[in-house]
């Protein structure tokens, strides 16, 4: 699906949005709240997929110090948001990230590309991932499939968490996923169990 002015004036500026940026906002400052709780820095901070900057515009204004970078696939986005355009199944950067978001983005590509962006976050991560992917499960029993675009690969979470484990990520927990990579030491009962 192209990802251009139409479907960003459906998803994000319509009556129906995806998210608001209120509700990112709140995302946003629980994501650092538990990085702060961990001890997980948040220098450097990736923005996959970044849509319209809802992320980038709250970091400038509450974490002003930290080096973000977003990215998108979308030609309109990146004209319209300033992101570089770049397609994580198929770029990884050289530097290393504190915080990579990757909201909305994965069930949008097919299973190896999907697979192959994931080896790629993993990867670029050094410290936290928060990913937010659709799944089998997230359709039958939480979607408003009124509101949400429903032209994307469904998989299920057992999928997702066998590729992110093979990429060198714990699962946390609320979305987030910790790299292997990262000196984050986690109790038994803070990680979800296997």
């Amino acid at each position: 699906m192209p990802f251009d002015a139409a479907y960003y004036a459906r998803y994000y500026h319509g009556h129906r949005r995806i998210s608001s940026p209120r509700e990112v906002a709140r995302l946003a400052r629980a994501v650092c709240c538990l990085a702060e709780h961990h001890g997980q820095p948040l220098e450097r901070v990736l923005d996959v997929g970044a849509g319209p900057g809802l992320w980038r515009d709250w970091f400038r204004s509450h974490r002003p110090e930290a080096r973000y970078r977003s990215v998108d696939v979308s030609p309109h986005a990146c004209e319209r948001y300033g992101h570089e355009r770049k397609d994580v199944s198929r770029w990884r950067a050289r530097e290393r990230f504190d915080l990579i978001v990757c909201q909305g983005v994965l069930q949008y590509l097919d299973d190896g590309a999907c697979a192959r962006a994931i080896e790629n976050l993993g990867a670029m991560c050094r410290g936290l991932l928060f990913l937010e992917a659709l799944t089998r499960r997230d359709l039958a029993e939480v979607v408003d499939r009124s509101a949400s675009d429903l032209a994307v690969h469904l998989r299920t979470g057992a999928w997702y968490r066998a590729r992110l484990d093979a990429a060198g990520f714990r699962q946390l927990g609320a979305g987030l996923w910790v790299s292997r990579r990262s000196p984050l030491q986690l109790f038994e009962l803070e990680a979800a169990g296997r």
